[in-house]
C-alpha cells in the first residue's frame, strides 16, 4: 500500500483512520493546533507535527501548513474527512506530480458534489429524483423572499458548499426568510469559506435515509444498503441505524441504483453517502452527497463485515474493489448514538465545556463499539464540535442491538461536562422509536415542551427511593470502620435499622431500611423492597438488584448535607436524604433566594460574541435580538427576555 499516510483532521475520525492504518502497516502523521497537542489522535500516531493556533481556518484548515507539513514528513498519501476548498484541491493536484494521492474521490467528483447547486443540477442529468426548488444562486434577501414565495412556504435556506447542519435554515414565512438567508449565509462563510445559499421546498415530516455508496477508479461502483438517519436536532444527526425498518427489498434497490448512478456520473472513486428524503409514500428525493466517510459509517461495517477506510486506502493506491453487489449483505442490526458534550434539556442540546474528570467507555459490554478521540483528562472546547464519541450497538435484530444500547449507556461513565446520554436513552426506548415510527420531527413531536428526562414510574420512583435509601447506610456503615476494622472496638456497631426521609422532587418520602446481611430491605410507601449490590462504593458504577430486576446506576455527587446526585435510568436525579431528626430540624433552615436574571442577558453556552444588535440606552421589546453567539460552529440569536432600556 502506502508507506507513510498525513492524517489532516482531528478527534474520533483520525483515531479511526489510524486504527486501520496500524492493521495494514501504513505510518501515519497526525496534524494539530496548538492546543490539541496532548491529544489521543496525536500520542496514537508514528508522528505529529503542530501546523497552527485553535481556530480550524489557521491549523485544521490552513492549506500552506498542511502542504509544508507532507513535504516535510515525506508522506506519501493525505487523508482528509472534512469540508475541502478548492485551493487545497489544486495544492493537491501539485502534490500529485510529487507522488503524493490523496485518500477520496478526484478534484472533479469533490467540487461537482461540494457545490449544493451544481451536485442537484447533475443529479437530475443522472435520472436522480430531485427536490422542487431554485437552481440558482440567491443573492440576497429580497431576493430569497420572492424566490421563496414562487416555491411556496416552507421552504429549506441552505449553504451551497455546507453539510453537517450547518448554514441551514427552515423558514415558513417572509420574515423567517429573511432573517434565514442572514443567519446561513454567515453560518456558510464562518465554517466552509462560501456564503452562496440555494432555496428549495421543504418536505414537511420525511425520513432521512442516506446511501454508501463504494467506487474504485475501474468504473465500479456499489451500494452497501442504506443507514436511517431520521432521529436529528438543529439539522443534525443524533441516533443512526442500519438497516431501516421503512424500506421494503425494491425501494431499497430503487435508491442504492440511483446513488450508484450518480456516482458514476461524475466518475466518484472512493467511499461517499448520498442522502436522501423520504416522503410516507416511500418517494424519495436526493439531498446531497457527501465526498468523505459520514460520522455514521460503523454501522454500515457492522451489518456488512467491511472495513470502509481500508477499502478507501486500496482504492486511492489503484486497485479495484473486492466485491459485487451480490456479496453485499445485510448481517443483523447496528445502531449508533453519537454523544456529546451538550446539555439536553436545552433545545435538545447547547454544547457544553470542560475536562473530562472521569471518563470510562462500556467496552465490557458484549457486541459494543466505541469509536471516540477523546481520554480521561481530555479537555472539551469551545473551538470544535462538541462530540465525545460514536457509542455503536450490534445484534442479530434490532430489538437486541437496542437492548444493547440500553445496557451501554447505562455502563458509559462521564464526568466533567455535560453529556446527552439521558436523551439517547430516552430516544432508543421510546414506544414510537421502538416500532419504527419516526422522521425528522420525531424530537419536536415527542417532546413538544423540550426534553425532561425520565418520568419516573410509581415502581421505578420506589426502585430510586429505595437504591437511594442502601446506599446511605451502606456509606454510614462504611464510615465506622477504618481498614477493614471497627475504628473503635468499644462502639456498638450492632446497629440494624434505620429510619430516613427522603426528598426527590417536590415529594419528602418516609423510608424505613432494615440490613440483612449484604442485602436491605427497605420500605416504601408501604411496600418493601430488597436491594442487594456489592456495594463498591468507590466504583464509578454501582450493579443493582431491586427484587430480582438488575440496574445499573451511577453516583454522581454527594455532599454532607446528604444532597447526592444518582443517575438512574439514563437520567440524573437529585435528592435528600437525612434522618427523621434531621428531616423534621430541616424546615427551619433558611432557603436560598433565587436570583433574579430576566433583566440580565446571560449567554447559555460560552462562544465568539459575532454581532451586537444595541446600543447603551436603546429600548428593547420581549424577543428582540440583542446579539449573536457563535459556539462550536454554530450561530445563536440571543434574545431580550423583557421589555427594557439596554
Amino acid at each position: 500500500t502506502f508507506e507513510k499516510l498525513l492524517i489532516a483532521n482531528r478527534g474520533e475520525i483520525a483515531c479511526r483512520v489510524i486504527k486501520t492504518c496500524k492493521k495494514m502497516g501504513i505510518k501515519t502523521v497526525a496534524i494539530h493546533s496548538d492546543v490539541d497537542a496532548n491529544a489521543v489522535h496525536v500520542k496514537m500516531a508514528d508522528e505529529a507535527v503542530c501546523v497552527g493556533p485553535a481556530p480550524t481556518s489557521k491549523s485544521y484548515l490552513n492549506m500552506d501548513a498542511i502542504m509544508e507539513v507532507i513535504r516535510k514528513t515525506r508522506a506519501q498519501a493525505v487523508s482528509l474527512n472534512v469540508s475541502i476548498c478548492c485551493s487545497f484541491l489544486s495544492s493537491l493536484s501539485l502534490q500529485a506530480s510529487e507522488g503524493v494521492t490523496f485518500i477520496g474521490p478526484d478534484t472533479h467528483a469533490i467540487q461537482a458534489m461540494g457545490d449544493k447547486i451544481e451536485s442537484k443540477l447533475l443529479a437530475k442529468n443522472a435520472k436522480v429524483n430531485t427536490i422542487p426548488g431554485f437552481d440558482g444562486v440567491v443573492k440576497d434577501a429580497d431576493e430569497a423572499v420572492r424566490i421563496a414565495r414562487e416555491i411556496g412556504y416552507p421552504v429549506m435556506i441552505k449553504a451551497s458548499a455546507g453539510g453537517g447542519g450547518k448554514g441551514m435554515r427552515i423558514a415558513w414565512d417572509d420574515e423567517e426568510t429573511r432573517e434565514g438567508f442572514r443567519f446561513s449565509s454567515q453560518e456558510a462563510a464562518s465554517s466552509f469559506g462560501d456564503d452562496r445559499l440555494l432555496i428549495e421546498k421543504f418536505i414537511d415530516n420525511p425520513r432521512h435515509i442516506e446511501i454508501q455508496v463504494l467506487a474504485d477508479k475501474h468504473g465500479n461502483a456499489l451500494w452497501l444498503n442504506e443507514r436511517e438517519c431520521s432521529i436529528q436536532r438543529r439539522n443534525q444527526k443524533v441516533v443512526e441505524e442500519a438497516p431501516s425498518t421503512f424500506l421494503d427489498p425494491e425501494t431499497r434497490r430503487a435508491m442504492g441504483e440511483q446513488a450508484v448512478a450518480l456516482a458514476k456520473a461524475v466518475k466518484y472513486s472512493s467511499a461517499g453517502t448520498v442522502e436522501f428524503l423520504v416522503d410516507s409514500s416511500k418517494n424519495f428525493y436526493f439531498l446531497e452527497m457527501n465526498t468523505r466517510l459520514q460520522v455514521e459509517h460503523p454501522v454500515t461495517e457492522c451489518i456488512t463485515g467491511l472495513d470502509l477506510v481500508q477499502e478507501m486506502i486500496r482504492v486511492a493506491k489503484g486497485y479495484p474493489l473486492r466485491h459485487k453487489q451480490a456479496d453485499i449483505p445485510i448481517n443483523g442490526w447496528a445502531v449508533e448514538c453519537r454523544v456529546y458534550a451538550e446539555d439536553p434539556y436545552k433545545s435538545f442540546g447547547l454544547p457544553s465545556i470542560g475536562k473530562l474528570s472521569q471518563y470510562q467507555e462500556p467496552l465490557h459490554v458484549p457486541n459494543v463499539r466505541v469509536d471516540s478521540g477523546i481520554q480521561q483528562g481530555s479537555d472539551i472546547s469551545i473551538y470544535y464540535d462538541p462530540m465525545i464519541s460514536k457509542l455503536i450497538t450490534y445484534g442479530s435484530n434490532r430489538a437486541e442491538a437496542l437492548k444493547r444500547m440500553e445496557e451501554a449507556l447505562d455502563n458509559y461513565v462521564i464526568r466533567g461536562v455535560a453529556h446527552n446520554i439521558s436523551l439517547l436513552r430516552e430516544v432508543i426506548i421510546h414506544p414510537r422509536f421502538v416500532q419504527g415510527d419516526i422522521s425528522t420531527k420525531f424530537l419536536p413531536e415527542v417532546y413538544p415542551d423540550g426534553f425532561k428526562g425520565h418520568k419516573l414510574t410509581d415502581l421505578e420512583r420506589r426502585q430510586l427511593l429505595a437504591t437511594a435509601a442502601s446506599l446511605y447506610v451502606a456509606e454510614q456503615l462504611r464510615s465506622q470502620r477504618f481498614l477493614g476494622t471497627p475504628r473503635i472496638p468499644i462502639a456498638k456497631s450492632k446497629r440494624s435499622s434505620w429510619e430516613l426521609s427522603v426528598h426527590l422532587g417536590d415529594g419528602i418520602y418516609p423510608v424505613a431500611v432494615s440490613k440483612d446481611g449484604s442485602s436491605f430491605s427497605v420500605e416504601v410507601d408501604g411496600m418493601k423492597l430488597n436491594v442487594t449490590s456489592e456495594w463498591n462504593l468507590a466504583s464509578p458504577l454501582l450493579s443493582v438488584t431491586i427484587d430480582g430486576t438488575q440496574r445499573t446506576i451511577q453516583r454522581i455527587s454527594r455532599n454532607a448535607s446528604g444532597e447526592t446526585s444518582i443517575q438512574f435510568l439514563g437520567t440524573v436525579y437529585k435528592l435528600q436524604i437525612l434522618t427523621k431528626v434531621a428531616s423534621e430540624l430541616s424546615k427551619y433552615m433558611p432557603e436560598k433566594a433565587a436570583e433574579d436574571t430576566s433583566s440580565i442577558l446571560r449567554s447559555p453556552m460560552p462562544g465568539t460574541v459575532v454581532a451586537v444588535s444595541v446600543k447603551p440606552g436603546d429600548m428593547v421589546s420581549e424577543g428582540q435580538e440583542i446579539c449573536v453567539i457563535e459556539a462550536m460552529k454554530m450561530q445563536n440569536s440571543m434574545i431580550a427576555a423583557k421589555t427594557g432600556k439596554v
